[in-house]
């Protein structure tokens, strides 16, 4: 099988995993900046110095940058989830929650084709309940995935190039998550 008709094999299985838009971009497309990683400085979501997936555990945005640039091409994709109202909390964290569990399907299909591959998601792991960053070795590293923004990539800008769109309606909330392959 030729690499175009496996990308497209890829697709249609991720697809059915529960994938809302995608997209796969060369990863000299993916922009990095100082100025995304500053949201997760000033702890805009709680999770700054908190856990393994988030800095400063996943290093300098440089070397982020040079983790992903291992890689040639990157899998954008999204799920989509209802909401009740735009302050339902509660359907925030279902979404997240059934997004991680699709990140985690995403991952398998990948790891059949491409077993080197890296794996960034939304808002920091929540796979332990406490997390044992900085005082001990993260205690599943093949399911703890760095959050986009982490590694310095403003989803807004990625979801623009890849011809996705960042905001799908009211009462919804779009999570992202790439692969990097």
């Amino acid at each position: 099988m030729n690499r175009e008709d496996l990308i497209e094999k890829i697709l249609k299985e991720c697809a059915a995993a529960g994938i809302h838009e995608q997209a796969i971009l060369s990863v000299d497309k993916i922009e990095f900046s100082d100025e995304v990683r500053h949201l997760c400085e000033v702890n805009y979501c709680g999770q700054y110095g908190t856990t393994w997936a988030c800095p400063p555990a996943v290093g300098t945005v440089e070397s982020c940058r040079a983790a992903c640039r291992k890689f040639s091409q990157v899998y954008i994709f999204s799920t989509l989830h209802p909401l009740e109202d735009s302050f339902d909390l509660e359907g925030m964290e279902e979404g997240k929650n059934a997004h991680e569990d699709v990140c985690t399907s995403v991952r398998e299909i990948f790891r059949k084709y491409f077993p080197e591959n890296l794996m960034l998601t939304s808002e920091g792991c929540k796979n332990c309940k406490t997390c044992t960053y900085p005082d001990s070795p993260c205690r599943f590293p093949d399911k703890m995935y760095p959050s986009v923004e982490s590694y310095g990539i403003s989803v807004v800008n990625e979801a623009a190039a890849a011809g996705m769109h960042y905001i799908n309606g009211a009462n919804t909330v779009t999570y992202f998550g790439n692969i990097f392959f």
